[in-house]
C-alpha cells in the first residue's frame, strides 16, 4: 500500500496561489452560471499517480466539482485511456485545469519512469530506491509516485537517516571517526557510508555501517565487494549508485548489491502527455 503525503493539500495551495494569483482572467470571460462536462485521456502509455492532487485541485476551487476516476494510481494507462471525467462550473474547471494536469503529468511520468527500472531488476533481489534530487516542494508527491511506480524511497530528507560522504569523512579525520560520531548525536538513525574504493568499503564495514553505498564502482569492484561482505557473520546492506542507466541497471543487479539508487527517477523526468477535453452546456 502506497502512503499518500500529508502536505498534498499545501502543495495545491502553493500551486495554484502560484497560477491564479489575483484571480483568473480569462476564465472570467465565461458566464458564472455556465456549466461544463469532460474527460482527461493521456496520449502516451505511462503508470498513473497524482489523483490526490487532482481531486485536491478542484476542491480547493470548487467543492461541487464532481470528479470520477476511471483507473487507480499504480496502474498502467495506454495511449487513447479516458483517465477521469469531470463536471460541474465551468469557470473553476478551466483554472484548474493547468494546475491539475500539470501534477498528473508530472508524477505519472515520475511512476512510468520507476517502473521501467524496477521491471528492469526483476527476480534479482535488488530494489531500486530513489534520491532527494527531487523539485522542491514536491518532494513527498515524487516519493509517494516512485512507490507507485514499484520503486522505494530513500530516505526522505536530512532528518530521518544519516548518509556520511566524502566532505563529511574529510571534517570528521576518517570513516571510523564520522560514524562514531554519528553514533552519538544521531541516535536509533541507521548510518550510511559513502565509498569509492574497496580499502574504504573494508574500513565502513570494520566501523559497522549499517549501509555501505559504493560510489561509481566498476561491476567488478561491486561483485568483490559483495563477496567481501558475504563472508562477514552479520553482513550489511550495500547500495550501488552513480552512472546508473537503464541500460546497465540489470548488471548491477546481478551483482549481488541490495539497493540501487537512480536520481533519474525524479529529476530526468518528462511530463506524460494529457488532455483535458471539455463541452459546455
Amino acid at each position: 500500500m502506497n502512503t499518500l503525503p500529508t502536505d498534498v493539500a499545501e502543495q495545491v495551495r502553493s500551486a495554484l496561489r502560484e497560477d491564479v494569483g489575483a484571480g483568473d482572467v480569462t476564465a472570467n470571460l465565461v458566464p458564472a452560471t455556465q456549466r461544463a462536462q469532460g474527460r482527461v485521456v493521456t496520449r502516451e502509455n505511462a503508470v498513473l499517480c497524482g489523483q490526490a492532487w487532482v481531486d485536491e485541485t478542484f476542491r480547493q476551487l470548487d467543492p461541487n466539482i464532481r470528479v470520477t476516476w476511471l483507473v487507480q494510481d499504480g496502474d498502467p494507462i495506454s495511449a487513447g485511456q479516458k483517465l477521469f471525467e469531470i463536471s460541474g462550473l465551468a469557470r473553476p474547471i478551466l483554472t484548474g485545469e493547468r494546475t491539475s494536469l500539470n501534477f498528473l503529468q508530472l508524477l505519472s511520468a515520475v511512476a512510468t519512469e520507476a517502473r521501467r527500472y524496477a521491471d528492469a531488476v526483476a527476480g534479482t533481489g535488488a530494489t531500486i530506491l530513489d534520491t532527494r534530487k527531487t523539485l522542491p516542494g514536491l518532494r513527498t508527491a515524487q516519493k509517494y509516485a516512485v512507490q507507485c511506480g514499484g520503486a522505494a524511497n530513500h530516505r526522505i530528507g536530512l532528518f530521518d537517516m544519516v548518509l556520511i560522504k566524502e566532505n563529511h569523512i574529510a571534517t570528521a579525520g576518517s570513516i571510523t571517526a564520522a560514524i562514531e560520531a554519528a553514533r552519538r548525536t544521531a541516535h536509533g538513525l541507521k548510518v550510511e557510508v559513502e565509498v569509492e574504493s574497496l580499502e574504504e568499503f573494508e574500513q565502513a564495514l570494520a566501523a559497522h555501517a549499517d549501509i555501505v553505498m559504493l560510489d561509481d564502482f566498476s561491476h567488478a569492484g561491486m561483485r568483490t565487494a559483495v563477496a567481501i561482505n558475504r563472508e562477514r557473520g552479520r553482513p550489511v546492506k550495500i547500495e550501488a549508485s552513480g552512472s546508473v542507466t537503464l541500460e546497465t541497471v540489470r548488471d548491477i543487479a546481478l551483482t549481488g548489491v541490495d539497493f540501487i539508487s537512480v536520481g533519474a527517477l525524479t529529476k530526468h523526468v518528462r511530463a506524460i502527455d494529457l488532455s483535458m477535453r471539455l463541452e459546455f452546456a
